[in-house]
C-alpha cells in the first residue's frame, strides 16, 4: 500500500519503509514526524482520493538525517553587452523514514 503525501509544497508518492529527501523540517535527528497532508491512500480498486486530503489519514516517519544537496551554479550573460552574473545555491533537505501509513 502507498499514500501521496504533500509537504514543503511537492507532493511525494511513499511506502513504508522507504527513505526520501524532503525540503528541510524543523526537527532533530531521530525525532518522530507525522505527515498529515495525505492527498491519496490505498491502491488499486480500494484508494481513497481526498477533497483535498483523506480525513483520518496519516504517515509516520522519523528523521534520519538533516543536509544539504550539491551546489547548483546559476551565470547568466547577456551577449554583447559586456553583463556576467554568477551565483549558486545550496537547497536544504531532511532525510526521512518513513515507518507507518495510518487511516488504511
Amino acid at each position: 500500500m502507498y499514500a501521496v503525501i504533500q509537504t514543503g509544497g511537492k507532493q511525494y508518492r511513499v511506502k513504508s519503509g522507504e527513505q526520501l529527501k524532503v525540503e528541510a523540517l524543523p526537527a532533530a535527528v531521530g525525532a518522530p514526524v507525522s505527515f498529515d497532508r495525505v492527498l491519496m491512500l490505498g491502491e488499486g480498486e480500494g484508494a481513497r482520493v481526498g477533497a483535498p486530503y483523506v480525513p483520518g489519514a496519516a504517515v509516520k516517519a522519523t528523521v534520519v538525517a538533516q543536509g544539504r544537496g550539491e551546489k547548483l551554479k546559476i551565470f547568466k550573460l547577456r551577449r554583447r553587452k559586456h553583463y556576467q552574473k554568477t551565483q549558486g545555491h545550496r537547497q536544504s533537505y531532511t532525510e526521512v523514514r518513513i515507518d507507518e501509513i495510518v487511516g488504511a
